[in-house]
């Protein structure tokens, strides 16, 4: 099993929160695993990916070129990664924003409504979670104890108030995506 994914967004959407997430998702279930940012000098606005890559063998290289999975939170991580998604790979995507979707064939392609569900539910801060929980649905590369136990190792300790919402947000995730 490797699976190579690529998240990707705007700067402020939990893009490489995501990443942190899975990748220590993948070592709670005894992967290996590589996380590589890439961010713009802008704090938020500014265009963000993470490569997180997860094997059940060594990794020799965290460079890719094609993935397995792409997930795209914007408009212009659509034009740019769409085509790198594998023939036969993932793209999932949240069509808020989004004025030219996918349009290829030759990919399985899902939505994430996150922004709406996120305002729906008042908390825009989850958005992150509920696409988090929608990758795992359609791509579980880990599980939902060992995604728990990722997002509680990567959370700074007095952000653990919030894992209650953050996993409520993962399991709506996996509901909404289509």
């Amino acid at each position: 099993m490797k699976q190579e994914i690529i998240i990707a967004g705007f700067g402020g959407q939990g893009v490489l929160s995501m990443g942190k997430i899975l990748a220590y998702s993948g070592v709670m279930q005894g992967l290996e695993v590589t996380w590589m940012p890439s961010y713009g000098p802008e704090m938020r606005g500014g265009t963000a990916n993470v490569t997180i890559i997860l094997s059940d063998t060594r990794i020799s290289s965290p460079i890719v070129q094609d993935y397995d999975m792409v997930v795209t939170l914007n408009q212009q991580s659509l034009d740019k990664f769409e085509g790198s998604v594998k023939l036969g790979g993932i793209l999932m995507y949240d069509p808020n924003g989004i004025s030219n979707p996918p349009t290829r064939t030759d990919i399985t392609i899902y939505k994430i409504p996150a922004t709406e569900e996120s305002a729906k539910i008042g908390n825009p801060r989850v958005f992150n979670m509920i696409v988090l929980g929608g990758l795992l649905k359609v791509n579980p590369v880990v599980g939902t104890e060992s995604a728990f136990k990722g997002l509680e190792k990567s959370l700074l300790e007095r952000l653990h108030k919030t894992i209650p919402a953050n996993q409520e947000a993962i399991l709506r995730g996996m509901e909404l995506v289509r």
